[in-house]
């Protein structure tokens, strides 16, 4: 770990911490600390800011109760800049919104930035404003029972896949298989956010038994 002395603020006393969804890796805001403000973020294990408006300490949430649970803070090659990950308990942003990102400047039209997340959005809304010719609609249509059978049928596709190693169909058959459990997760009412955190239980879970394996 870096001794926080090594950091270089500016000649303000600040540096740039740029804060990260520890699910989405979308970045949520970018703001400033000071040494003060960096020392309480570790110690309380939520952000801290300097607020270069007001003059003052800012920890985030304290107001609006939309805290962001320190992961991690890691400085960039220079020292002079930190990218901090968190679990945020609400919107990043002063109007509400997730992220303060969230006014396009320029987008490619070659390249597509893919997410797990966008991909949810897409099959969440197939089921609430249904487009005809829509794979996505006609399984919410035919309801659970259909998307349980495609679910089945994808799990058998892995299998023959993984046990012929075929790595290319392996990866194809799982990508399938991946989209109809999201489309099961939207009809059941589960988010990725309620995956991640079961997954993430088990990640403490894993870690203890190892630490208890290492001990005997």
């Amino acid at each position: 770990m870096i001794d926080i002395e090594k950091l270089k603020f500016d000649e303000n006393g600040l540096i740039p911490a740029i804060v990260v969804d520890a699910v989405s890796k979308k970045v949520l805001t970018l703001a400033y600390m000071n040494r003060e403000s960096l020392k309480i973020s570790m110690e309380k294990g939520l952000t801290c800011f300097w607020s270069r408006s007001r003059k003052e300490l800012w920890l985030k949430g304290e107001t609006s109760g939309n805290y962001q649970h320190i992961v991690s803070i890691t400085a960039d090659c220079d020292l002079d800049a930190l990218t901090v990950v968190v679990e945020p308990d609400g919107p990043a942003c002063h109007t509400g919104s997730f992220s303060c990102f969230e006014q396009p400047v320029w987008e490619s039209e070659d390249r597509h930035e893919f997410s797990l997340e966008g991909l949810m959005k897409l099959i969440e809304g197939r089921k609430t404003d249904k487009k005809e010719g829509s794979y996505t609609t006609y399984l919410f249509e035919k309801g659970l029972d259909k998307i349980l059978k495609k679910v089945g049928e994808e799990c058998t596709e892995v299998i023959i896949a993984a046990k012929a190693e075929d790595k290319k169909e392996t990866i194809y058959e799982i990508a399938d298989l991946a989209y109809h459990v999201m489309v099961l997760m939207t009809e059941a009412g589960i988010s990725l956010d309620d995956i991640h955190k079961e997954l993430a239980s088990r990640h403490v879970i894993d870690h203890k038994v190892k630490q208890e394996k290492m001990t005997k």
